[in-house]
């Protein structure tokens, strides 16, 4: 089978491609890297000039003046200049409704040629997109990502883009990719609540990960424990990561020999997971109901990450003992979890070997490539 995937945002597409290849299918991957993320794609439609030394000056100063990031333009150009390579596919997946990442309309007329030169496609539910913009606006659910912004209007420079989903363009493609998928697919509980008697949701599909480049990292020795906290400027206040700052302030004064915080900000994929990898706690996100990519990454090394991992998360999963802590907008609460597992260092041992089994049986790249093929397939 040949599968096109269009867009990456998380590595969600790379692991799932590992998958599909190890069963034998060809896999190609259309995507512009997702800016300094700098993911793996074949076929990229990075935004190089807008993007460069040169380029960025006035990208920026236009930006400062309207608002607009002219880099969307030169995605839109870029993709449209692959369009060849982009048909007689049997498999089309999107990572969003807006997957391109250019102008509504250039996104639209790209979509069309897509959806006309290739056999099937469907949409993945693995991040913010109209239904998902609506559902929080509304405040559905009893706490999500839109919480800050609830809390101060004054953040809109950080959620705009998620606002930017609820406007007529933004629908306009809904209603596009809607009408020409064959169903769309969740990546976790965040997601598939939402979509929950849509007809056309095709069901949870757990994220895929790659667990042969995950080696299984010894936490025994814990001594100093070493604390990492990620820090994506662009999504600061969307993962609350002020609780976790403030948490990890604290903790540096109670416990200054027994532990090490290694915070960073804004770097590529590939340092990031190099940096991360001797630590034996990982702070996430704060507002979320089940683990995002990041999460799981660590989960799969053995890690105990703060992430979501709410009740229904235990439940969908039938689990009786914490695979991962869940992390809530509470300063105290975040203090009060990293202060128990510094003074019972055998806790971080057992929650990140429950961890990685938990990847094991639910996450592992090549059983999920395979429930990706039923659905397809039906």
């Amino acid at each position: 089978m040949r599968i096109l995937f269009v867009g990456e945002y998380s590595r969600l597409h790379n692991s799932l491609k590992e998958g599909l290849i190890t069963l034998g299918h060809t896999v190609t991957i259309i995507a512009n890297g997702d800016g300094f993320k700098n993911y793996p794609v074949d076929l990229s439609t990075k935004a190089r000039w807008s993007e460069s030394k040169l380029g960025n000056i006035p990208r920026q100063i236009i930006f400062r003046l309207t608002n607009f990031d002219i880099s969307k333009i030169e995605h839109g150009i870029r993709f449209y200049l692959h369009l060849n390579e982009c048909k007689n596919f049997d498999v089309v997946q999107l990572i969003n409704e807006s997957p391109i990442q250019t102008l509504p309309f250039m996104e639209r007329f790209l979509l069309k040629k897509i959806f006309k030169r290739n056999k099937k496609t469907y949409l993945l539910c693995c991040g913010v997109d109209y239904t998902i913009a609506k559902y929080m606006i509304q405040k559905t659910p009893r706490y999500s990502i839109m919480n800050p912004y609830f809390e101060n209007p004054k953040l809109i420079p950080e959620y705009r883009y998620i606002l930017d989903y609820l406007k007529p363009s933004k629908q306009k493609t809904h209603q596009l990719v809607y009408n020409n998928i064959k169903g769309v697919i969740a990546s976790d509980l965040d997601y598939y609540l939402p979509l929950l008697n849509h007809p056309k949701f095709l069901g949870l599909v757990p994220n895929p990960i790659s667990i042969k480049d995950k080696n299984h990292l010894k936490t025994e020795n814990n001594s100093p424990i070493i604390i990492f906290l990620g820090i994506n400027r662009g999504t600061y206040n969307k993962k609350g990561i002020q609780y976790f700052e403030k948490a990890l302030n604290i903790i540096e004064h109670q416990f200054p020999s027994k532990v090490k915080i290694i915070t960073v900000e804004d770097i590529p994929y590939q340092e990031y997971i190099t940096l991360y990898d001797q630590a034996h706690i990982l702070l996430d996100q704060v507002y979320a109901y089940d683990q995002g990519y990041n999460a799981l990454e660590a989960m799969a090394k053995g890690k105990v990450v703060f992430t979501g991992a709410e009740s229904e998360f235990m439940e969908r999963y039938n689990l009786t003992e914490r695979v991962a802590i869940n992390a809530l907008p509470d300063t105290n609460y975040l203090v009060n979890k990293l202060s128990f597992l510094i003074e019972n260092p055998e806790e971080i041992t057992a929650i990140g070997k429950r961890a990685r089994a938990f990847i094991e049986k639910e996450h592992d790249y090549i059983k999920i490539a395979e429930r990706y093929l039923e659905v397809w397939k039906n």
